[in-house]
């Protein structure tokens, strides 16, 4: 193994334990309605760009009349990443909020 080899290993297992994966470039669903569906982990999930112009990613739940479940999704440098991490999803109250004042 050389060093390349081995610091391409180190990246790759660092990006997947981070969640994030590449899914495909922008230029695949140009117009307002392309979607693309790709299997990720044994997991369908569909990448829209939507009528805002905005590209957002649902997992496809696989349950009936299950509502598709919205995915984290980021565009960098023309490329489409979705992160499953379900860690990352989670949504928390401000601390403010979450602990009442006393008078």
């Amino acid at each position: 193994m050389t060093p390349d080899d081995h610091g391409f290993r180190r990246e790759m297992a660092s990006a997947y334990r981070s969640g994030w994966q590449f899914i495909d470039l922008t230029s695949a669903i140009p117009y307002v309605g392309d979607s693309l569906k790709v299997t990720l982990f044994g997991q369908p999930i569909i990448v829209v760009r939507e009528e805002d112009e905005d590209v957002r990613a649902y997992r496809c739940l696989r349950r009936p009349r299950g509502a598709p479940q919205p995915v984290r999704c980021e565009i960098r440098y023309g490329m489409v990443f979705v992160n499953l991490d379900q860690r990352d999803h989670q949504l928390f109250e401000p601390e403010s909020a979450a602990t009442p004042r006393s008078a």
